[in-house]
């Protein structure tokens, strides 16, 4: 069974498809001057473009990890988030506070989604 990678770089893949199931890596963003919100639409449409290259969309999202570093920012989070997913396609999803690798990134999302049949 092959694994197909996209965007492979020396230290992670940005996606990995194996037997029709799509895996992103954690996705954060680039312009880390914004708000939370900014941040959140900025991973948000990283998602929608990792994801369609991927033969995939949000209404396929299996399932979703949500890194935040202060839940002081989980309204502004969530939000942008429910402007974002489609209604009856919401995802499970769990969302904890942690400190991330770049302490001026608020936000990252991680997806796992199923490619379109």
């Amino acid at each position: 069974m092959a694994v197909t990678r996209l965007h492979v770089g020396k230290r992670l893949s940005e996606v990995a498809i194996h037997n029709g199931t799509v895996y992103l890596a954690g996705q954060i963003a680039e312009d880390t001057k914004q708000d939370m919100a900014g941040q959140t639409r900025e991973v948000l449409a990283h998602i929608d473009r990792l994801l369609a290259e991927a033969n995939s969309d949000k209404t396929l999202i299996l399932s979703t990890q949500i890194f935040v570093t202060d839940m002081a920012n989980f309204p502004a989070l969530n939000a942008v988030w429910e402007g974002w997913v489609v209604e009856g396609h919401t995802p499970p999803r769990a969302t904890v506070q942690a400190p991330l690798a770049n302490p001026a990134c608020l936000v990252e999302v991680v997806v796992v989604a199923a490619q379109r049949g």
